[in-house]
């Protein structure tokens, strides 16, 4: 029914940027809050939690992990269903699966649901 489809990961040196961004599509009939969130190499087991990075609610407020405070940058674009995650002064810790999440409407009077994409990598080599 919904789709959250990541892109933009890569191989990066330390100190580089990137940006990673994902669209939203099929039954939506409104989109809440939009996040990034990461999991990092050897952290994959079951009940790991993956780390939030940054979320973004539908009028543009935003909040962000400490430790990408200053460097990461979230956006949106409601008409095109997007969210982007702007990664400067990338460091080696920075490597990881990130992943796009959305709270998301399928219909006006359904509750909302959380929906995953399903990652894209990001590397950051020192």
């Amino acid at each position: 029914q919904v789709q959250l489809v990541e892109s933009g990961g890569g191989l990066v040196q330390a100190g580089g940027s990137l940006r990673v961004s994902c669209t939203a599509s099929g039954m939506i009939f409104s989109i809440n809050v939009m996040a990034w969130y990461r999991q990092a190499p050897g952290k994959q087991a079951p009940g790991k939690q993956r780390e939030l990075v940054a979320t973004i609610t539908s009028g543009g407020d935003t909040n962000y992990a400490d430790s990408v405070k200053g460097r990461f940058t979230i956006s949106r674009d409601n008409a095109k269903k997007t969210v982007s995650l702007q990664m400067n002064d990338l460091k080696p810790e920075d490597t990881a699966v990130y992943y796009c999440n959305a709270d998301i409407k399928n219909r006006y009077y359904e509750a909302y649901f959380t929906y995953w994409g399903q990652g894209t990598q990001v590397t950051v080599s020192s």
